[in-house]
């Protein structure tokens, strides 16, 4: 897949409804989504539980739009190579869940996708600075992760500015995802700070017409 575009919208699965999936993707695939996000949680590091690749597979065969995957899990490099076999073109970890970052991005693109870092609001851009060049996403929680539905926290404003800043800085391609309360309000303030990929939940899964939630969150 290719990450040269900007303003992107990933709805994220964690606010569809899964009795009807199918129809749920073909909604917002056909609404002009570019990526679908899959929240991945183990009920550990995050107090959730959601999905595991066997899902992810299923999703895969139902549709054709990059499969952006965030890894909430305890674990990564562990399993992300049965994320990846299971159709993943993405694969995001937390800087907060492992201990040898450099090792966790090296062996996630060795399996043939993209590779990207997640961090909580508590901790800082610092965090992810060092591997800006090896790295395709950083993705900027605006909530804490582990539930949908949440209150968009305006402290990851500054981040995603301060990210901008170092990426074009060093002239990067990396990406900046923004993850949390995203609606048309919260999505201009990111977008003018400079993100790359919104990813959105329940402003597009519970809207009665999808299209108009993206082109609101574009615009």
């Amino acid at each position: 897949m290719s990450l040269a575009r900007t303003r992107l919208i990933a709805p994220s699965l964690l606010a569809a409804d899964f009795a009807d999936l199918r129809n749920e993707i073909f909604r917002v695939e056909k609404a002009g989504a570019d990526w679908l996000h899959l929240d991945v949680m183990d009920g550990h590091f995050v107090p959730n539980l959601t999905f595991g690749p066997f899902i992810v597979s299923a999703i895969r065969s139902l549709t054709p739009l990059p499969l952006d995957t965030h890894l909430m899990i305890t674990d990564p490099a562990f399993y992300a190579p049965r994320f990846a076999e299971a159709g993943s073109n993405l694969i995001t970890f937390h800087v907060e869940a492992v201990q040898d970052v450099v090792r966790t991005i090296r062996e996630i693109k060795g399996l043939g996708v993209k590779a990207g870092i997640s961090i909580k609001p508590a901790t800082p851009v610092d965090a992810v600075l060092p591997y800006l060049e090896s790295l395709d996403l950083v993705l900027v929680m605006s909530v804490e992760p582990g539930f949908g539905g949440q209150k968009f926290m305006p402290e990851a404003v500054p981040k995603i500015r301060s990210l901008r800043e170092a990426i074009d800085g060093r002239n990067l391609t990396t990406k900046i995802q923004v993850d949390g309360g995203i609606n048309p309000e919260t999505a201009k303030l990111v977008r003018d700070a400079g993100v790359d990929v919104i990813v959105a939940g329940t402003s597009v899964f519970r809207s009665k017409d999808p299209a108009a939630a993206l082109s609101q969150l574009r615009a």
